[in-house]
């Protein structure tokens, strides 16, 4: 394959609001994720994409900034989590036990 071949990818990322862009782009071969995430221009569009805290990935499976594109390949910009999914799964549980505590105080004044 010759030096100057390109392939083709896209970049993806979605924001919080479930707004989404898609960057299709052509790109030397042996280019980064890193390269192709600062060519989409992305990071302008979205400034709360911060590459020292955003996960990367192609197809789901995350990888670093270095990692080298083939063709086809769909990079995915990941937003951080608010909160891990336990401790999501422990305030869930915590809301609810109160929330029944609550409607048997509630029952019992009631009677």
């Amino acid at each position: 394959m010759p030096h100057n071949s390109l392939i083709n990818i896209d970049v993806v990322y979605a924001s919080s609001s479930k707004d989404y862009k898609i960057v299709s782009l052509q790109l030397p071969v042996g280019s980064t994720i890193e390269q192709a995430i600062l060519e989409s221009g992305l990071l302008t569009h979205y400034p709360e994409i911060d590459l020292a805290q955003n996960q990367v990935g192609i197809f789901g499976t995350i990888k670093t900034l270095q990692a080298i594109l083939q063709a086809g390949d769909q990079v995915e910009i990941y937003r951080p989590l608010s909160q891990s999914a336990m401790t999501a799964r422990e305030l869930r549980a915590r809301a609810q036990k109160k929330q029944q505590l609550m409607q048997r105080q509630k029952a019992s004044h009631h009677e």
